[in-house]
């Protein structure tokens, strides 16, 4: 009984803890992190969540009227409906938990504006909501005695038996399986697909190629965000973004002649959505042949900036630029999934048992382009429709387990070096801002061969192995949709 769960949970980001949090306390669940436990693209955000509560000014209309033109009126309604109408039961709920936002002098929640939004809408922790976020739904996570959590634990395999899923993973170099009825996957985004992201380590694609094994829906993986503002060191691969919330308070877009140049591409100039934004920097670099950009905010307070941007401000200062004195060199970086594992609105795939939640989900909120912001409302109210949809659907199997024996080669050989690297720069030729369908044709024609290469080979299964093979299927996905 001791692997046995009644849900396990892969991805502890705030889609997965939040999850953790909304199933019953008389279910068995396992947690299961690939990293340390606050590694994860949910810790990595900075803007805040969108939301319509207790605004005045404000109603659900207009949240999803902009969320429909940020995503090219590609977006399912059906979900949209659902995610600006529970916006409000679940930023109640985190702040019950213990969710910090800032606060306005008279003691009401400071709101600010993104890029794309017609009112102030973002509840915000300074700089770093998405980690006050996690780490308070970590907290909350810990004290539950029901859930079981494994930390720096690989998910190899995932297959569906008769009575849900048995689950292989990967730590310290031994193998062990668990069982489960059900399963959510949590597994955030594919940035490290790409050369250059603002993802975290962990973001490999990993949920989204164990769905696709089983034969669940990928939908729509080509709608990948490339943020207009990374910072750009030129250098390294895990970019440092300058959010969207800059821009919000009034940062101007440089080029490399120090003119503002967005009045040339849309009305909205600045705070024009993130893919306007970032093929307008594309389209001025061909303009003017010359890549370099900058993000300018130095012409606001000071002393605002660095209560308002701690983060950011200590961050740059360690890269040698001072935001509220200096130009700071930006461009596009890819950020964000808009696609994933197709779900219905209570987060259910096609295959009985099984959610997606998250980044790796495609719920269809976000059309084909996100609106800032609405990336960690999406993970809690998925993850609490996932949560509830599970809790009513339990059939009491809790005492019937079918074990599934995993089987791999016996070798040690270890696959080929530099398979990750050619597969992201890859897709960074192919599919960067402004698709390049030449590259696509003959990237994916090398990617189908890594992918059978990886798939058939007899290699030794471990973290290295299975990041690969994710990589490899997620660029042979998205490729295939775009040529």
């Amino acid at each position: 009984m001791a692997n046995n769960y009644d849900v396990i949970i892969v991805g502890s980001g705030v889609a997965g803890l939040y999850a953790a949090i909304n199933l019953p306390s008389e279910f068995r669940i396992l947690v299961i992190s690939k990293r340390e436990l606050t590694l994860c693209n949910s810790a990595l955000a900075q803007g805040g969540i969108a939301g319509v509560y207790n605004s005045p000014d404000d109603d659900i209309k207009l949240h999803q009227k902009d969320t429909l033109v940020a995503g090219g009126f590609k977006n399912n309604i059906e979900a949209i409906n659902v995610l600006v109408s529970e916006a409000a039961v679940d930023i109640e709920k985190i702040i019950n938990l213990g969710v910090e936002f800032d606060k306005n002098a008279d003691g009401t929640i400071h709101r600010t504006l993104e890029g794309g939004h017609s009112r102030n809408r973002i509840f915000h922790h300074k700089d770093a909501t998405g980690y006050e976020l996690v780490t308070k739904l970590l907290a909350n996570v810990l004290r539950l005695e029901n859930v079981d959590i494994l930390e720096n634990t690989m998910v190899c395999n995932i297959q569906k038996t008769s009575t849900g899923f048995s689950v292989d993973t990967l730590k310290g170099g031994e193998h062990t399986s668990y069982n489960s009825h059900y399963i959510i996957l949590a597994t955030g985004g594919i940035g490290r697909v790409y050369e250059y992201t603002t993802n975290s380590a962990i973001a490999t694609g990993d949920g989204i190629a164990f769905a696709y094994e089983m034969g669940a829906e990928i939908k729509n993986l080509s709608y990948v965000q490339f943020h207009p503002t990374a910072f750009n060191n030129k250098h390294t691969r895990e970019c440092f973004l300058i959010s969207e919330a800059v821009r919000g308070e009034g940062a101007y877009l440089l080029n490399c002649k120090g003119e503002r140049f967005m009045h040339n591409y849309d009305e909205r100039l600045e705070l024009a959505p993130r893919d306007v934004v970032s093929q307008a920097i594309i389209n001025e670099e061909k303009k003017q042949n010359c890549g370099d950009f900058y993000l300018d905010i130095t012409h606001k307070d000071s002393e605002y900036l660095k209560n308002r941007f701690p983060m950011i401000y200590k961050k740059l200062l360690e890269q040698g630029y001072d935001l509220t004195k200096d130009r700071i060199p930006i461009y596009p970086c890819q950020h964000y999934l808009m696609g994933g594992i197709n779900v219905d609105i209570t987060a259910k795939t096609k295959i009985d048992g099984l959610y997606a939640v998250g980044e790796c989900a495609h719920t269809g909120v976000h059309g084909n382009n996100r609106l800032a912001s609405n990336s960690l409302l999406e993970a809690l109210v998925f993850a609490r429709q996932a949560a509830n949809h599970i809790m009513s659907n339990y059939d009491n199997r809790n005492s019937v387990f079918e074990d599934y024996r995993f089987e791999y080669p016996e070798t040690d050989t270890p696959i080929p070096k530099g398979i990750r690297t050619e597969i992201r720069r890859i897709m960074q030729k192919s599919y960067f801002v402004i698709p390049d369908k030449k590259s696509a044709v003959e990237g994916f024609e090398r990617v189908i061969e890594i992918k059978r290469m990886l798939t058939n080979g007899n290699f030794i299964v471990n973290d290295d192995y299975v990041e690969a093979k994710s990589l490899a299927t997620v660029a042979y996905l998205i490729l295939k949709e775009v040529i």
